[in-house]
């Protein structure tokens, strides 16, 4: 059976199509991503724009085109904090069903870290010590606290990286005093997370997928040429190599990030907040392990999909 998963993210709308088995294993046989940037100028508003509004039709349209060439069997579509939130969301989702018959399902914050974690399991194999996953999207970021066992804590904020440029609006590079103001708000708008995390039993840092894709591959790129990410679905980092590379990214200018190998052109602007929420958890936390799982959302719903047809 053919299976394509929709995620229809804030800043990128991604197009999963996978081929499952009887068994319940499933080979990917299309995974691309699309910066549609459905939340911006109207994201911490609460609306789509007009444009934006367009733009994510389009995009729908085309992963449309996509399945149909592979001939997809189900589509799976889920949209997410730039569309639960906004005031035309529904008008979107009706909108989408009503020019591609694709129907989409607002996912809460909730079900989007199961969904998340779904995914990470999938993509490498949990400790019996606790590890905090952290999935950085457009709109919203989930941090899930989790073992082998299962979930313990799960929480999502409306603190994604495209909210947070559109709230603070930084320099070109980020000044000091502008990455200030955003830590500062950060630790005020974690307040939940740093009240429920214990703090002596977490042993790593997950990053889902995102923007830790693209720090892993500029790592590798920069510090381990010889090795190669293509087929891989989880990395172990060398924390000493994020900071320097993270460094050169709070310190860059947008053409300089342009230029950085191995950071894609949809992110070079939101991986800058990315990376100072990041830095900001490693160190408040005491964090001194991270992975990162090329796994998330999508393929979380795929897992659970699956799942549900062998039952």
């Amino acid at each position: 059976m053919r299976i394509a998963v929709i995620d229809l993210g804030t800043n990128t709308f991604n197009l999963l199509i996978a081929e499952a088995d009887p068994s319940g294993a499933y080979t990917i046989l299309y995974n691309e991503k699309a910066p549609v940037r459905l939340g911006e100028g109207g994201i911490n508003q609460g609306i789509i724009t007009h444009a934006a509004f367009e733009r994510g039709l389009q995009g729908i349209a085309a992963f449309k085109r996509i399945t149909e060439k592979y001939d997809v069997k189900k589509v799976l579509a889920f949209a997410t904090s730039a569309v639960r939130n906004a005031s035309n969301g529904l008008a979107f989702q009706q909108a989408v069903h009503d020019t591609t018959g694709i129907d989409i399902q607002i996912i809460t914050g909730g079900k989007e870290a199961e969904y998340i974690c779904n995914g990470v399991r999938d993509s490498l194999t949990l400790r019996e010590e606790q590890s905090l996953i952290i999935d950085i999207g457009g709109g919203s970021t989930e941090f899930i606290l989790v073992n082998k066992d299962g979930i313990h804590w799960k929480h999502s904020f409306e603190i994604g990286a495209a909210r947070l440029l559109d709230r603070f609006k930084p320099s070109d590079p980020i000044l000091p005093q502008e990455r200030q103001a955003i830590e500062a708000y950060l630790e005020k708008e974690l307040a939940v997370l740093w009240d429920n995390i214990p703090y002596d039993s977490v042993y790593e840092l997950i990053g889902a997928s995102g923007s830790f894709e693209s720090l892993a591959e500029m790592i590798v790129l920069r510090f381990h040429p010889e090795e190669n990410l293509v087929g891989k679905t989880a990395y172990l980092f060398d924390l000493r190599e994020c900071e320097i590379i993270h460094h050169e990214l709070i310190t860059s200018n947008r053409d300089e990030r342009l230029a950085m190998p191995g950071l894609l052109a949809m992110r070079v602007d939101m991986i800058v907040v990315s990376a100072i929420l990041v830095e900001l958890v490693l160190r408040k936390i005491g964090i001194e392990h991270m992975r990162m799982s090329a796994y998330s959302l999508k393929e979380g719903v795929l897992r659970e999909f699956i799942q549900q047809q062998l039952n």
